[in-house]
């Protein structure tokens, strides 16, 4: 597997893709199952019954999770974590904070990493957000930092913050508040995706951020024994996404926020199905309304680049058109993410 640079005929980089760099490190969740041939068609069932970290799981996968932590540390990717997630049969890698196209580039490699363990051991790992809408679903959740010189500048260093957020870090997540609509159009890009944001472990239909709500939209994190906050995540991230163009209109939002030096709203500390909906604007419900947005955001357009914008709002209506007026492809999604 190679990556490669995008560039036009004469050799110079191609105009829609711009670099941007950032401190981000993602949660990869998978599903491990197994294929079942049941009135001569292929389904698809838990390799476990086993909920969030439960050990007999751990002990049946131990195996499969192993070799796959031996071939990420052979590529230097650097694991934080790995468990037992809520799914049945569904696990959790956490990767190390990194810059923005490392982040990217680690993965896609982790992907392919666990797809390929996978299948050796006769598993058919999926990253699906919604595999089963009798199960858990799945997330690339990825957490946002700002770094200078090697130094976490998100979090405040003088106590002046309410929030435990530095000015240059409130503004930054002040702007990804106020674009999320639009940012969704890039993170959350297929219509599944919004089965799996919206689904019963789900909260959080509001433009709102909370603290230490792994289920809200955007929340920010401490480290444990911490009051300081050391970065924000965004859970609605999924493996639909282009990672490098989800994490460059993250970007765009906070850059945006810097630009106009954006203070946060008061945080939401309770469930937002009890909020009253009068004070905060609704998030899309689905991915038209997410393109919608994006249509009215002239953020993108102008920091992103037009003809960029437009070839994503194409393929995304014509995804629209090809998964909500037929449910047969919705069928071999299982075999694409």
């Amino acid at each position: 597997m190679v990556f490669a640079d995008m560039c036009t005929k004469s050799g110079e980089a191609w105009t829609i893709v711009q670099e941007k760099v950032m401190t981000a490190g993602f949660e990869v969740e998978f599903y491990l199952l197994e294929s079942v041939i049941k009135n001569d068609k292929e389904e698809f069932e838990s390799s476990d019954k086993w909920r969030k970290c439960h050990t007999t799981a751990f002990d049946m996968a131990s195996p499969i999770l192993e070799e796959m932590l031996t071939y990420l540390q052979s590529l230097n990717i650097s694991i934080d974590y790995l468990h037992k997630e809520a799914g049945k049969g569904q696990f959790e890698i956490g990767l190390e904070y990194t810059n923005c196209f490392g982040a990217a580039d680690r993965l896609i490699y982790t992907r392919e990493v666990i797809r390929t363990v996978g299948r050796k051991y006769g598993y058919h790992p999926t990253f699906l957000p919604k595999y089963s809408l009798d199960e858990y679903g799945c997330g690339s959740s990825v957490h946002i930092s700002l770094s200078k010189n090697g130094i976490n500048v998100f979090k405040e260093s003088d106590g002046s913050s309410q929030y435990g957020i530095s000015k240059i870090g409130e503004a930054f997540m002040s702007g990804v508040l106020d674009h999320l609509p639009s940012v969704l159009a890039f993170i959350a890009p297929h219509p599944t995706s919004y089965e799996c944001l919206y689904s019963k472990e789900w909260n959080g239909r509001f433009v709102t951020w909370h603290k230490e709500n792994t289920y809200a939209k955007i929340s920010t994190c401490t480290l444990p024994g911490a009051v300081v906050v050391s970065h924000f995540v965004c859970p609605a991230f999924d493996a639909c996404t282009n990672p490098y163009l989800g994490l460059a209109s993250i970007m765009t939002a906070g850059i945006d926020g810097l630009w106009k030096k954006l203070s946060l709203p008061a945080p939401v500390d309770r469930e937002t199905r009890d909020v009253n909906q009068e004070d905060y604007r609704r998030l899309p419900d689905c991915l038209t309304d997410s393109l919608n947005a994006l249509e009215e955001d002239t953020l993108f357009n102008d920091m992103m680049g037009e003809n960029l914008v437009v070839c994503l709002k194409a393929i995304r209506k014509a995804e629209i058109d090809h998964y909500c007026e037929d449910e047969e492809p919705y069928k071999d999604l299982i075999y694409k993410f």
